[in-house]
């Protein structure tokens, strides 16, 4: 898994590329949950992700309930079809912004 953080003022994009799995995932929730409190709106950029497990989904839908409170906006944009569809079948199209 590959990760590049960019910020713009107090705007997070986080790249994430490869795959998110059960053995990444703790790493993906841990350098998201380093950056917390300090943005305003997050938005994931999943352009170079391949595959993505229900590790990493849950991942997804706990830094949301995180952010949610403090109506921090949380954007996913750039998945690619594969990614998609995982989101579509696991009902997570429905959870999760995704543009």
């Amino acid at each position: 898994m590959d990760i590049i953080k960019n910020y713009n003022d107090k705007d997070l994009t986080i790249e994430v590329g490869n795959r998110i799995d059960t053995v990444t995932a703790p790493d993906f929730e841990n350098e998201i949950m380093d950056e917390m409190g300090k943005f305003d709106s997050l938005t994931l950029d999943l352009s170079n992700l391949e595959y993505i497990s229900s590790a990493g989904l849950r991942v997804l839908v706990l830094v949301q309930k995180k952010l949610k409170p403090d109506d921090i906006p949380f954007v996913i944009v750039n998945a690619n079809d594969t990614i998609k569809e995982i989101f579509s079948m696991s009902g997570f199209d429905k959870i999760l912004t995704i543009k």
